[in-house]
Protein backbone atom coordinates (compact mmCIF):
# COMPACT_ATOMS: atom_id res chain seq x y z
CA UNK A 1 0.00 0.00 0.00
CA UNK A 2 2.79 2.25 0.53
CA UNK A 3 4.10 2.03 -2.84
CA UNK A 4 0.98 2.93 -4.63
CA UNK A 5 0.78 6.09 -2.28
CA UNK A 6 4.25 7.09 -3.56
CA UNK A 7 3.72 5.88 -7.12
CA UNK A 8 1.30 8.97 -7.57
CA UNK A 9 3.60 11.95 -6.45
CA UNK A 10 6.56 11.34 -8.96
CA UNK A 11 8.77 14.34 -9.78
CA UNK A 12 7.56 15.14 -13.25
CA UNK A 13 3.90 15.86 -11.01
CA UNK A 14 5.23 17.44 -8.71
CA UNK A 15 7.28 19.85 -10.99
CA UNK A 16 4.37 20.41 -13.20
CA UNK A 17 2.02 20.99 -10.29
CA UNK A 18 4.22 23.88 -8.84
CA UNK A 19 5.21 25.50 -12.62
CA UNK A 20 1.60 25.81 -12.94
CA UNK A 21 1.22 27.51 -9.68
CA UNK A 22 3.90 29.39 -10.07
CA UNK A 23 2.38 30.75 -13.75
CA UNK A 24 -0.94 31.47 -11.76
CA UNK A 25 0.71 33.24 -9.03
CA UNK A 26 2.83 35.63 -11.49
CA UNK A 27 -0.10 36.12 -13.83
CA UNK A 28 -2.03 37.38 -10.86
CA UNK A 29 0.21 39.55 -9.79
CA UNK A 30 0.40 41.31 -12.94
CA UNK A 31 -2.88 41.66 -13.28
CA UNK A 32 -3.10 43.33 -9.90
CA UNK A 33 0.08 45.60 -10.59
CA UNK A 34 -1.53 46.85 -14.25
CA UNK A 35 -5.46 46.77 -13.43
CA UNK A 36 -5.24 48.97 -10.10
CA UNK A 37 -5.30 52.58 -10.59
CA UNK A 38 -1.79 53.95 -8.72
CA UNK A 39 -2.47 55.96 -5.51
CA UNK A 40 -0.85 59.44 -4.68
CA UNK A 41 1.45 59.18 -1.54
CA UNK A 42 -0.17 61.35 1.34
CA UNK A 43 3.67 61.83 2.32
CA UNK A 44 5.85 64.27 0.35
CA UNK A 45 6.52 67.92 -0.55
CA UNK A 46 3.68 70.41 -1.39
CA UNK A 47 4.64 73.30 -3.47
CA UNK A 48 4.43 76.34 -1.66
CA UNK A 49 3.01 79.60 -3.06
CA UNK A 50 4.98 82.87 -2.50
CA UNK A 51 3.57 85.81 -2.85
CA UNK A 52 6.07 89.16 -2.30
CA UNK A 53 4.62 92.35 -1.72
CA UNK A 54 7.15 95.29 -1.92
CA UNK A 55 7.19 97.39 0.47
CA UNK A 56 5.87 101.02 0.22
CA UNK A 57 7.93 103.67 -1.36
CA UNK A 58 8.62 107.06 -0.75
CA UNK A 59 6.69 108.44 -3.82
CA UNK A 60 3.65 110.22 -2.78
CA UNK A 61 -0.18 108.29 -4.15
CA UNK A 62 -2.89 110.53 -3.79
CA UNK A 63 -5.69 110.08 -1.91
CA UNK A 64 -9.07 109.67 -3.74
CA UNK A 65 -11.24 109.03 -0.25
CA UNK A 66 -11.71 112.46 2.23
CA UNK A 67 -10.34 112.07 5.71
CA UNK A 68 -13.08 112.21 8.33
CA UNK A 69 -13.98 115.24 10.21
CA UNK A 70 -11.30 116.16 12.66
CA UNK A 71 -8.50 114.17 11.47
CA UNK A 72 -5.60 115.77 10.60
CA UNK A 73 -3.78 114.55 7.78
CA UNK A 74 0.09 115.35 8.36
CA UNK A 75 2.25 116.67 5.65
CA UNK A 76 4.15 114.54 3.08
CA UNK A 77 7.74 113.79 4.51
CA UNK A 78 7.17 114.83 7.82
CA UNK A 79 6.74 113.39 11.13
CA UNK A 80 3.53 113.42 13.05
CA UNK A 81 1.09 111.41 14.31
CA UNK A 82 -1.06 109.48 12.02
CA UNK A 83 2.23 109.35 9.46
CA UNK A 84 3.20 106.37 8.38
CA UNK A 85 7.16 105.01 8.66
CA UNK A 86 9.23 102.93 7.36
CA UNK A 87 12.20 101.34 9.04
CA UNK A 88 15.51 102.30 7.12
CA UNK A 89 19.53 102.30 7.29
CA UNK A 90 19.50 98.84 10.17
CA UNK A 91 20.78 96.86 7.42
CA UNK A 92 20.20 92.92 8.83
CA UNK A 93 20.69 93.95 12.72
CA UNK A 94 16.81 95.26 12.58
CA UNK A 95 15.53 97.90 14.48
CA UNK A 96 14.98 97.60 19.10
CA UNK A 97 11.95 99.26 19.58
CA UNK A 98 11.58 99.86 23.27
CA UNK A 99 8.94 100.07 25.99
CA UNK A 100 9.73 103.64 26.80
CA UNK A 101 11.50 106.51 24.66
CA UNK A 102 14.93 105.96 25.86
CA UNK A 103 18.20 103.97 25.51
CA UNK A 104 18.10 102.79 28.89
CA UNK A 105 14.65 100.94 28.52
CA UNK A 106 13.61 97.62 27.80
CA UNK A 107 13.39 95.96 24.23
CA UNK A 108 10.07 94.63 23.31
CA UNK A 109 10.43 93.48 19.67
CA UNK A 110 12.96 93.91 16.83
CA UNK A 111 11.83 95.87 14.12
CA UNK A 112 12.74 94.34 10.69
CA UNK A 113 14.60 96.63 8.24
CA UNK A 114 11.36 98.02 5.75
CA UNK A 115 8.84 96.63 8.33
CA UNK A 116 6.06 100.08 8.39
CA UNK A 117 4.76 101.30 10.96
CA UNK A 118 2.42 104.02 11.79
CA UNK A 119 2.91 106.71 14.67
CA UNK A 120 0.62 107.09 17.57
CA UNK A 121 2.28 109.33 19.75
CA UNK A 122 5.07 111.20 20.26
CA UNK A 123 7.91 112.97 19.98
CA UNK A 124 10.08 112.43 22.96
CA UNK A 125 13.66 113.33 23.81
CA UNK A 126 15.66 111.10 25.19
CA UNK A 127 19.14 110.35 25.41
CA UNK A 128 20.05 112.73 22.28
CA UNK A 129 17.42 111.07 20.36
CA UNK A 130 13.63 111.79 19.17
CA UNK A 131 11.39 108.81 19.78
CA UNK A 132 8.29 107.83 18.43
CA UNK A 133 5.68 105.41 19.74
CA UNK A 134 4.50 103.57 16.65
CA UNK A 135 1.98 100.44 15.70
CA UNK A 136 2.31 97.73 13.18
CA UNK A 137 -0.50 98.50 10.86
CA UNK A 138 -1.21 94.53 10.55
CA UNK A 139 -0.28 93.61 14.29
CA UNK A 140 -1.58 95.76 17.49
CA UNK A 141 0.76 93.74 19.30
CA UNK A 142 4.17 94.98 17.75
CA UNK A 143 4.03 98.19 18.77
CA UNK A 144 7.00 100.84 21.53
CA UNK A 145 9.06 103.35 21.40
CA UNK A 146 11.83 104.27 18.20
CA UNK A 147 14.14 106.28 17.08
CA UNK A 148 13.41 108.65 14.34
CA UNK A 149 17.32 108.32 13.40
CA UNK A 150 16.11 105.30 11.86
CA UNK A 151 12.72 105.73 9.90
CA UNK A 152 11.79 107.28 6.97
CA UNK A 153 8.13 108.78 6.42
CA UNK A 154 6.33 106.79 3.71
CA UNK A 155 3.08 107.29 1.96
CA UNK A 156 -0.21 105.91 3.75
CA UNK A 157 -1.30 102.49 2.21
Amino acid sequence: MKRDWFSLFNVWTIAGALFVTAFLLFITLISIGWMRPRQGSTVGFVPADLTIIAPPTATAIPSLTPTPAGTVTPPPGQFAIGAYVQIKGTGTDGLRIRSAPGLSSDTVFRGEESETFKIKDGPKDADGHIWWYVVAPYDDTRAGWAAADFLAVVPSP
